[in-house]
C-alpha cells in the first residue's frame, strides 16, 4: 500500500523553508521530492533526519 508523508523544515540548499513529500510503498521509501540521497547538506539536514527515521 502506498503511504504519503509531508515533512516541513528548513532546506539549506534552497535557503528557505519547504515541505517535502515522502512516498513509501510497503514500508520502503519510493519517492522524495527533494535532493535526499544526493544533497551535500544531508548530514546536517533535519528533513533528511526525519526521512531516515521513516525507514
Amino acid at each position: 500500500m502506498e503511504e504519503e508523508k509531508f515533512i516541513s523544515g528548513y532546506c539549506r540548499q534552497l535557503d528557505a523553508s519547504r515541505m517535502v513529500e515522502v512516498v513509501a510503498e510497503d514500508g520502503e521509501i519510493s519517492e522524495v521530492d527533494c535532493c535526499y540521497g544526493n544533497c551535500v547538506y544531508q548530514g546536517s539536514c533535519l528533513i533528511a533526519k526525519e526521512i531516515d527515521e521513516l525507514k
